[in-house]
């Protein structure tokens, strides 16, 4: 479902130029996910006040209605797309929390709230910034924003991208904002994210007495040795842009809490972070080759969510980014392809996509909080961007 809001004259309120009051309102405005039609309204009526074309996009695949937003400005290419989320996870004890995890509170020289970092702080960054710069001489400003990015993801970006796609909209370059600093502004910017897939490997056998094993047939050893197989080498070594892959173990569950009962069913749980020496495809293969290995039978089964890894190859646009990130910081940034998945991964298939944001030592912690003199810098950062794009792209 799509809505679409009146252009109306170019906003040139001071609050709106700062990111740091405008960070303050989007913390202000909770949005536990998928619940962000709050914050959004904030995004949409500012891009619609400085004239751009703001359309709401509503999606309903997983069972309950998620908000998103796609708004423009300028027809002609290129097209300069900054992504992000106002979608914020659970505050979890908010007794825990010095200050409210709602409230916004600025105390010593740090802004604190649910979403400081990750990545309401962000948002108002790149929002701030392309106010400050206007409507590009020749091409455009475009922002995709979602309020499905903590949650399951099912109605979120990927859906945008699918609605984009369908529109013939096309977006030439996008920044995301996910927080990519490990301890400093300025030390890394991601390139590129590794692929994830997980799997469940289930072992049948017949549930027994534990002092008669021979009416019985246990499928704990089974499964012991089919996960041995699994770990027993390295999946590779890394390549050029890319860690090792790894493949963790994160469940081994028989659902038997008795001492003298031998199960009648045993379920592994894996996840693998992989790299581009693995496609989708060919990782399972790898997956089903060692798991035949062990010679005992199995079945295996791969939950949806999976995604492929990708890279934004070092050229004029990763200089770019890296280059305003320096002149801002003095820093010239790492670029990286480490950590989890975002949502870079839909982003990929529409353009070149990079990542870059503040520091996330305290995302989706209590007292999540940033430093002031940070989100500044970022803005500073996205707005230097924005320059030097026009300037090289147009």
């Amino acid at each position: 479902m799509t809505s679409t809001d009146p252009v109306k004259p170019v906003a040139t309120s001071a609050e709106a130029l700062d990111p740091v009051a405008l960070a303050t309102a989007l913390i202000r405005a909770p949005s536990v996910t998928p619940q962000a039609q709050a914050a959004l309204d904030i995004v949409a009526d500012l891009l619609a006040d400085a004239g751009y074309r703001v359309e709401r996009l509503t999606f309903d695949t997983g069972g309950v209605p998620v908000v998103n937003l796609y708004a423009r400005i300028g027809t002609d290419g290129p097209n300069l797309c900054f992504a992000g989320h106002v979608d914020v996870v659970p505050v979890g004890d908010a007794a825990r929390w010095s200050h409210g995890p709602f409230s916004g509170e600025i105390a010593g020289g740090r802004l604190f709230g649910r979403g400081a970092v990750d990545m309401k702080g962000a948002v108002a960054a790149f929002l701030a910034a392309a106010l400050r710069h206007g409507q590009p001489r020749k091409g455009s400003l475009s922002f995709l924003i979602t309020g499905d990015e903590e949650g399951p993801a099912l109605d979120g970006t990927v859906k945008v991208v699918e609605w984009l796609k369908a529109k013939g909209e096309t977006l030439d370059h996008c920044v995301l904002g996910e927080p990519t600093n490990p301890a400093v502004l300025g030390e890394v910017f991601k390139i590129g994210r590794r692929g994830s897939l997980s799997g469940v490997v289930r072992v049948q056998g017949v549930q027994g007495h534990v002092a008669y094993p021979h009416l019985a047939d246990n499928p704990v050893p089974r499964l012991v040795r089919l996960l041995s197989g699994l770990i027993a080498a390295p999946l590779d070594a890394g390549s050029a842009f890319f860690p090792p892959s790894n493949l963790e173990l994160v469940s081994v569950d028989v659902g038997n809490t008795a001492f003298n009962v031998i199960p009648a069913e045993a379920t592994g749980r894996f996840n693998v972070r992989f790299n581009d020496h693995f496609s989708l495809a060919s990782l399972k293969a790898d997956i089903r080759r060692r798991l035949d290995a062990a010679g005992e039978p199995y079945d295996l089964t791969f939950p949806p969510g999976a995604s492929e890894s990708f890279i934004t190859a070092p050229g004029p646009f990763v200089d770019l980014v890296a280059g305003a990130v320096e002149a801002v910081t003095g820093r010239r940034p790492e670029a990286s392809t480490s950590g989890g998945t975002s949502d870079a991964r839909f982003i990929k298939d529409l353009c070149p996509v990079v990542e870059f944001g503040l520091v996330g030592q305290t995302m989706h912690k209590v007292d999540e909080a940033t430093s002031v003199r940070d989100l500044q810098d970022l803005s500073t950062i996205y707005g230097e961007i924005i320059t030097r794009y026009f300037a090289h792209f147009s």
